[in-house]
């Protein structure tokens, strides 16, 4: 009974928000896609209890057991529930992108943990309604990627609006009690933040602080995507600036950015990003789980990166091949890796003249590449890459599906019957 009244309060609440009525959708369409993120949250759920070993899911319910302990401990002792926050249980604070000893590494569990206390206040320590609050306090993110791709591409509403609403791996893993959906949340509002401070030319006191709490959000959340996402704004506000042809103001950023990701451990040792990325990746090897791939051990060198390059982009691109399936959910990512390369080939052939590349698709592709290759560096499971990889999967899927002319192919297609 307590679900179903939280269902149909949240339900009305979605249409309510102003933010979410100023999508262009209408209440209907907003109920609708708020009971699909809640229905993929409890599947999510679902396959923790029953499939959890097989298909790495036990997290969402491991941060289900620990934040009913937080909420106990807020309950009886509020202090120490807000200063466990902070405490650090190793000799010495382990270094910013750090797997092991690590105070900054704790911190992404913890913050989410504290998350799901403050749920259980309301819900009283139940998984599947924390889930309905979950769904929609993370409705924010698909919402705003919504309303700036259809600002930004103005083409073929109906592709921006089922790219963004019904990605298969995208609700599913944004919509889990997990930290995938507030780690979107935090980047989707960043972009929202600073396309239309751009368009708009407001960079408001406002504004800035709403930039400012989403980057603490994904530094607290997922910190090594804070060290991604700013080299790519960077470039977008040089291009959006310049006025130069945005692909060569992207270009020579992004150079720069690579010349400093390899030099800057000479003016300090804290400042080896190769070795922090190698050392990602030594991390991921050593954990056990039920989805291993074979890979080259990276070497933090740049010859090491360029050797490992095209084993790192056919894992976060294209894996998990057929030959990969063990079951459902894999099953499932292969097949929509498929269906995106197919839809890419039909891009390539197909794609509708006349737009211009814009400094905010660039952003788009440059920052989404950059996300796949990290995973691609890192990660060894392919369970962990089709969850990693589903966040950006917005930022590549909605201009490709949105750009392609379907009316040429549907007239190819029908011409020939």
């Amino acid at each position: 009974m307590l679900f179903a009244a939280y269902l149909i309060l949240f339900s009305w609440l979605i249409t309510k928000v102003p933010f979410y009525k100023s999508s262009g959708l209408t209440p209907a369409q907003l109920i609708i896609i708020f009971l699909l993120k809640v229905i993929a949250g409890i599947f999510y759920g679902w396959i923790g209890v029953y499939y959890g070993n097989l298909a790495q899911m036990v997290d969402t319910w491991m941060f289900h057991y620990e934040g009913m302990e937080g909420y106990e401990l807020l309950l009886s002792s509020p202090h120490d529930f807000f200063v466990s926050l902070f405490k650090n249980n190793y000799q010495k604070y382990g270094g910013f992108l750090s797997s092991e000893n690590s105070w900054w590494n704790d911190l992404h569990n913890n913050f989410f943990i504290m998350i799901i206390s403050f749920f259980n206040l309301i819900s009283f320590g139940n998984y599947y309604i924390n889930v309905i609050f979950f769904s929609f306090l993370t409705f924010y993110g698909p919402i705003a990627i919504y309303r700036l791709m259809q600002d930004a591409i103005q083409t073929n509403a109906l592709a921006v609006l089922l790219a963004t609403f019904l990605l298969p791996s995208f609700i599913y893993w944004t919509s889990g009690i997990h930290k995938d959906g507030f780690v979107f949340v935090g980047f989707a509002l960043v972009i929202y933040n600073i396309y239309y401070g751009l368009k708009n030319k407001d960079f408001s006191i406002k504004r800035f602080l709403l930039i400012f709490l989403d980057l603490i959000l994904l530094l607290s959340l997922r910190n090594y995507l804070l060290l991604i996402i700013l080299p790519a704004i960077v470039a977008w506000l040089l291009a959006e600036k310049l006025k130069a042809r945005p692909l060569i103001v992207f270009s020579s950023a992004y150079l720069f950015f690579a010349l400093a990701f390899f030099s800057l451990k000479i003016f300090s040792s804290k400042l080896d990003f190769p070795k922090a990325v190698a050392s990602k990746q030594q991390s991921f090897l050593m954990l056990k789980g039920g989805s291993p791939v074979s890979v080259t051990t990276l070497e933090p060198t740049v010859a090491g990166f360029i050797k490992n390059m095209p084993e790192a982009i056919s894992l976060s691109l294209l894996r998990p091949y057929p030959s990969d399936v063990k079951h459902l959910l894999s099953l499932a990512a292969a097949t929509e890796i498929n269906i995106f390369l197919f839809c890419f080939i039909l891009f390539l052939l197909w794609r509708k003249k006349g737009v211009a590349v814009s400094p905010f698709l660039l952003f788009c592709l440059f920052f989404s590449f950059s996300v796949l290759l990290t995973i691609g560096y890192t990660v060894n499971f392919l369970g962990s890459i089709v969850r990693y990889r589903s966040i950006v999967l917005p930022f590549l899927i909605i201009p490709m599906m949105a750009l392609i002319d379907w009316n040429k192919i549907s007239l190819l297609i029908f011409r020939k019957h």
